[in-house]
């Protein structure tokens, strides 16, 4: 069964982050420019929070706050759900399902941040694993070509 690292093994392991004194639009443009949806906060090398999309829309622009004067600190989730690179697939599924999350950092050691995944390399994956198997299942059938 697949796990966490066969993903970043294909993705690769580089994550975008920022410190949580940064600013909203600042972090914004951040995201903007590496068309990203979240941003691991990372404070002497440990995770402490992941600021993303639905952060900037609840926290920032339905409560009218300036996204210049607000640091990301104050708005990022704090309650980072996290995983391990030997996590396996179907469980990191099941955690993007139950916790209604779309990124999940990988961490090792003490919240060391190893990478990154996301809701949609799971999907990805899928996709992949599924073309593979209607692929041996037709050479099966009709013979190879």
């Amino acid at each position: 069964m697949s796990a966490v690292q066969d993903i970043l093994k294909v993705k690769g392991s580089h994550v975008y982050s920022v410190g949580s004194d940064t600013m909203v639009a600042d972090a914004a443009i951040v995201m903007n420019n590496h068309h990203i949806g979240a941003l691991v906060i990372v404070d002497d090398d440990r995770v402490c929070g992941i600021f993303t999309e639905r952060d900037i829309l609840r926290r920032v622009v339905a409560v009218r706050r300036d996204p210049d004067q607000v640091t990301v600190a104050e708005v990022m989730t704090r309650d980072v759900v996290y995983c391990r690179a030997n996590t396996k697939i179907a469980e990191a599924r099941s955690v993007f399902k139950n916790r209604r999350i779309r990124h999940l950092p990988v961490v090792e050691g003490n919240q060391k941040i190893i990478g990154m995944i996301s809701i949609g390399d799971l999907n990805a994956l899928q996709a992949y694993e599924q073309e593979s198997t209607i692929h041996y299942l037709h050479e099966y059938l009709y013979g190879v070509a």
